[in-house]
């Protein structure tokens, strides 16, 4: 963001001013004292376990140079010695000042939803756009009702385009989180199961992903992926030019595949042009993410040539297939979230990356499945029984997946208590040259299993 007086804030934000204005600008909004840096303003917002309001203070002996409260009391006190911002309700008014500051902003937007791939997608869309423009995007996972309007106030002036997630786990949040970024072209990745415990169907999940499609004006661009079986769905609700990818048919479409040490190659086809590609890292799922990225540069001008030059420059963040070597062991580390829909995709990737050692995947719970729990975890095992040649499940909620993989013929299988006692097993298990798949949601936190190894 470009440097902002506190009057105007409180203007755009629907906030009174109290205490002193000391004349200073604010360019950084942080809502953690945590990462709290000189000069930021502070947002005290509520949650169902804490009061951001208590941490104020804290805030302002961390060097925060005002706060924006919701709590009169806490904000009058406070208003003794420091600018305070009082308003009714700090969530609302982080959302308005966002609006406000969007609405300033001559920019391309990209917004992301889908199902599992987001967050890569963001990454690969960024790094496509890149080559042509000044990109800002989502940093983290702040794709929700608090880091939608965060990361648009991370935009300045000199943004050209942004790539912004948007993401929901109950229904009514994609919508006004759509209308907030304003996007000229939408990706949908995939619909999956991930949140099915809230959204109850996958149609009700196509429903809500969709928000952010009908939210591309006509002028715009939707792009879907055209092997899942809702897109034709989304389709009918665009009021914008739909584009499709895939790898077996669509507008733009990856062939040839081929796992390296370094990644994956492939070649693709667009109206009659052929190009060669290449990114940083494995499985079939991942060049599908590719390809809804090209397929969004394409629409918001990024020629084909320009756009493949930008994807072989991506590097996604940690927990994505990220590899690692321990001890002469390979590890794909994927720990950043899970659902059965990359569970399977991750085990595919498992076996076709190159290597002559054994495939073992280490696999923990997945969350937010509700009455759909049973059924995937009974695709995962039987996923993993027909790719991996070892299987360990990590904690009491995935020893489902350890029942279906042995009920699906698979003869070597463990399941362990927790993550140390995974590292200890694989200690003995693992040979160099052995290939490890590392896998779980993000509440199961199997990434501890890489700190247990290194100890």
């Amino acid at each position: 963001m470009d440097p902002l007086p506190l009057k105007e804030i409180a203007a755009m934000s629907g906030a009174k001013l109290l205490g002193r204005d000391t004349g200073a600008t604010f360019v950084r909004f942080n809502k953690d004292t945590r990462t709290i840096k000189p000069g930021d303003l502070y947002i005290g917002l509520r949650g169902e376990k804490f009061d951001g309001n208590e941490f104020a203070a804290q805030a302002f002996e961390l060097g925060a140079g005002a706060a924006l409260l919701d709590s009169p009391v806490l904000a009058e006190k406070l208003a003794e010695f420091h600018p305070v911002l009082l308003v009714e309700d700090s969530l609302k008014a982080l959302t308005l000042l966002a609006a406000a500051w969007r609405s300033r902003l001559k920019l391309l937007v990209l917004g992301i939803t889908g199902s599992s791939g987001k967050t890569s997608t963001k990454e690969f869309a960024a790094a496509v756009l890149g080559s042509k423009y000044r990109v800002v995007k989502t940093e983290g996972n702040l794709n929700n009702h608090i880091g939608v309007p965060l990361s648009i106030l991370t935009a300045g002036y000199d943004a050209e385009a942004a790539v912004w997630e948007v993401g929901m786990n109950h229904p009514g949040e994609i919508a006004p989180l759509a209308a907030l970024i304003q996007p000229a072209c939408a990706i949908i990745t995939n619909i999956g199961t991930a949140h099915i415990e809230y959204m109850k169907t996958r149609d009700a999940i196509a429903l809500e992903k969709g928000m952010l499609a009908e939210a591309v004006p006509a002028t715009g661009s939707v792009i879907l992926p055209a092997e899942d079986d809702q897109s034709d769905s989304i389709a009918a609700r665009c009021h914008a030019k739909v584009v499709r990818t895939g790898i077996s048919h669509g507008d733009l479409i990856a062939s040839e595949l081929e796992s390296t040490s370094e990644g994956t190659r492939f070649t693709i086809f667009h109206n009659g042009i052929k190009v060669s590609a290449s990114i940083g890292v494995h499985g079939t799922h991942m060049v599908q993410n590719a390809l809804l990225a090209l397929a969004a540069g394409l629409e918001m001008g990024v020629p084909l040539e320009k756009g493949v030059k930008g994807l072989a420059k991506a590097r996604l963040v940690g927990g994505r297939l990220e590899q690692k070597s321990i001890a002469g062991v390979i590890y794909l580390d994927d720990t950043y979230n899970a659902n059965p829909e990359s569970m399977v995709a991750a085990l595919n990737t498992l076996r076709i990356v190159p290597g002559s050692g054994r495939r073992i995947a280490v696999l923990g719970k997945m969350g937010e499945l509700g009455e759909h729990a049973a059924d995937g975890y009974r695709r995962t095992g039987e996923a993993a029984a027909k790719l991996a040649d070892i299987l360990l499940t990590v904690g009491s909620e995935a020893t489902s997946i350890a029942t279906a993989a042995r009920a699906a013929g698979l003869g070597r299988v463990h399941d362990v208590e927790d993550t140390a006692a995974a590292a200890r097993m694989l200690s003995q298990l693992a040979r160099p040259g052995d290939l490890v798949l590392v896998k779980g949601s993000r509440s199961a936190r199997m990434e501890t299993l890489f700190e247990h190894l290194q100890n």
